[in-house]
């Protein structure tokens, strides 16, 4: 794991970031555009946004479409590999569901030592 070669390090999702699986969630029931993202996505920055949709795109999670139309259209749709990452998030959509309570005393067991 701590070797410069292991694998974990082109993991496209790491623990802690929180906008590429809301991204890919958002993308579950079909395309978007990226101005649709920030309903669903509050508190996203539109730099983060694009940094975000760049990088799922560069790993071959999720595909940009652009219309030659006017306005120009761009979609966002889920790459078939893509939705392969929708059963581990329901994975762990579940296990954050079990073991809230758990997590949110232990948040407050801690901060009531440490304050």
């Amino acid at each position: 794991m701590f070797d410069p070669a292991c694998p974990s390090n082109a993991m496209p999702i790491k623990i802690g970031d929180k906008w590429s699986a809301a991204i890919i969630r958002c993308l579950e029931d079909g395309p978007r555009r990226f101005s649709e993202f920030q309903i669903p996505l509050r508190g996203i920055t539109t730099k983060v946004l694009t940094g975000s949709l760049r990088s799922l795109e560069r790993d071959g999670l999720i595909e940009r479409t652009v219309y030659p139309e006017v306005p120009l259209r761009v979609e966002y749709t889920l790459t078939p590999l893509g939705r392969t990452l929708l059963e581990p998030l329901d994975a762990a959509a579940a296990w954050a569901r079990q073991h809230m309570p758990a997590l949110l005393a232990a948040r407050e067991e801690y901060d009531r030592r440490t304050v």
